[in-house]
């Protein structure tokens, strides 16, 4: 834990007072009944400032927060995935404009919805191949099955592509995903969607190895992340937090019990996108190696250009000018997106406080991080409440962290 030790704010050009307000505010989202627990990070300068755990990790067992509580990270997932593949790049593996199928044959020849009525779906060719970088930026045409929003949605809950639940091989959950129809032409649109857990397939095909291995022996085993993994061992399930959704009267209903959690054995599928659960140190670590230019405590994963193209904006534009907002990991306007990451092009257009080139991203049990390059700095929010649209944790969030920055 000696990553979490904190120093003097004003050491690191942060205000005592403004920073304390973060905790007051967590502590009142507990009060009032609107979070079971939380734990609230900010780092600058390599060091930590801030670091405030209030609430319980598991309200029906009396179990308290604490700094080693292990979350479902879901969608904070992808980052890492990313990285992942990223690695594989640096080796020379695959270029960006590269065509998926050409390590996934089943992308071939994709076909892209255009229509229908009656049940029926028109679908017309799709212009041009997915590439790895339209995996990165979520702009291949795919999608998710829980989004309900569009028919290839449908399509997707009907015919189990689904990496969360699924009892088949991430290989045949991909395989099934190839065999729909697109819900845009590649490279056209951004919509949040399954392409990080296409790229984990990825992973395993060019490496040879399955994707939780490589994952293990190239990522989190370096970078020393412990307590990361795709399922929590009996050992540790003490300090698994349970997940919850708020009822139609406003109160919090469990949804994940963590002692009979599908995330308490091994599964045949590790999901790229969401599959992962983590702690307050470790996803730290991932941030200061990212932060590092893709080295920490003498251990290199990317290069620091690799580092600079990954959080980089890949989209030309914001993601309002290329997508119709259907997930709430982000706003739209003033944000755009990187490989793995959303990147903060412009504040203002945001409406919110920031710094353009902080890169960010969130899971759907409303944890979230960000980090502000510019201003060396690291915040992280870890709780466990389903879906993360149910209250506006990360805005506020975000003033209460940047009215602390006084130098």
């Amino acid at each position: 834990m000696s990553d979490l030790v904190t120093t003097r704010p004003e050491d690191v050009g942060l205000a005592t007072p403004a920073l304390a307000r973060i905790g007051g505010w967590a502590q009142r989202l507990v009060d009032d009944g609107k979070l079971p627990g939380a734990i609230t990070l900010v780092a600058r300068r390599g060091r930590v400032a801030h670091l405030h755990v209030c609430g319980q990790a598991d309200v029906a067992r009396g179990v308290p927060m604490a700094a080693d509580t292990i979350f479902r990270i879901y969608s904070m997932t992808k980052p890492l995935t990313t990285t992942a593949m990223m690695m594989l790049y640096e080796e020379g593996r695959f270029q960006l404009d590269d065509p998926i199928r050409r390590f996934l044959p089943c992308f071939a020849d994709m076909r892209v919805y255009a229509g229908g009525s009656r049940g029926k779906i028109d679908s017309v060719p799709a212009e041009r191949d997915i590439t790895f970088r339209d995996l990165m930026t979520h702009t291949a045409g795919l999608t998710y099955g829980f989004m309900e929003a569009h028919p290839v949605d449908a399509l997707y809950r009907a015919r189990g592509v689904d990496f969360q639940t699924s009892d088949a091989t991430l290989g045949e959950v991909v395989a099934r995903a190839a065999a729909l129809p697109l819900i845009a032409q590649p490279g056209r649109a951004w919509n949040y969607s399954i392409a990080t857990d296409v790229l984990g397939h990825l992973v395993a095909v060019i490496s040879g190895q399955s994707f939780e291995r490589f994952l293990q022996d190239r990522v989190l085993g370096p970078l020393g992340m412990a307590d990361t993994g795709f399922h929590v061992p009996a050992e540790k399930l003490p300090r698994f937090a349970a997940n919850y959704t708020t009822g139609a009267d406003g109160r919090l209903v469990q949804v994940d019990d963590p002692r009979n959690s599908v995330f308490g054995a091994p599964r045949k599928i590790a999901s790229g996108g969401g599959g992962l659960c983590s702690t307050l140190a470790d996803y730290l670590r991932f941030c200061r190696m990212m932060l590092g230019g893709g080295a920490l405590d003498g251990v290199r994963l990317l290069g620091r250009k690799t580092v600079e193209l990954m959080t980089s904006n890949h989209l030309g534009g914001d993601m309002a000018d290329l997508g119709t907002p259907r997930f709430s990991e982000s706003t739209y306007a003033g944000i755009g997106f990187g490989l793995g990451f959303s990147v903060m092009l412009d504040p203002a257009k945001a409406q919110i406080v920031g710094t353009p080139g902080e890169y960010a991203w969130g899971g759907a049990a409303s944890t979230a991080f960000w980090i502000d390059p510019g201003e060396q700095m690291i915040v992280i929010l870890l709780t466990q409440l389903s879906p993360s649209s149910t209250w506006p944790l990360r805005r506020e969030l975000r003033v209460l962290s940047y009215a602390a920055v006084v130098d």
